[in-house]
C-alpha cells in the first residue's frame, strides 16, 4: 500500500504489485549479521515485482519505500508482545476493561 501511495502521488504508471513472502526458521550460528547466537530465529524472505512501464531508477526507489512502510518497520524492530488480554461480553453494558 505504501509503494502505491508513493507511486500514484510521484505520478509513475504502477499498474501492479505483486509481494512474495517466504518464512522459515533457521540456526542462529548461520546468521553472521544476527545478535542471537544460539537457537533458532525467523527468517523472512521477500520479493517484489512491479508491473508497469517503469525505468529502472523508479523500481529501485520503489523497493526503497517498501522498506520504509510500518510493517517492514515494524519486523524490523524489537518486538515486545504482551500477554493477551481477555475481554468480557459488554452486551451488558458494563465499563471497558482496564490494563494493568
Amino acid at each position: 500500500m505504501t509503494v502505491a501511495l508513493y507511486a500514484r502521488r510521484k505520478g509513475w504508471p504502477l499498474d501492479e504489485v505483486t509481494v512474495r513472502l517466504r518464512h522459515s526458521r533457521v540456526h542462529a550460528a548461520d546468521c553472521d549479521h544476527c545478535e542471537t547466537k544460539e537457537g533458532r530465529i525467523d527468517r523472512l524472505e521477500w520479493s517484489f515485482q512491479f508491473s508497469g512501464v517503469l525505468s529502472a531508477e523508479q523500481r529501485t526507489r520503489l523497493l526503497e519505500i517498501a522498506q520504509m512502510c510500518p510493517v517492514h518497520r515494524t519486523l524490523r524492530s524489537e518486538i515486545d508482545i504482551r500477554p493477551p488480554v481477555l475481554v468480557e461480553d459488554d452486551s451488558a453494558g458494563s465499563a471497558p476493561p482496564t490494563r494493568r
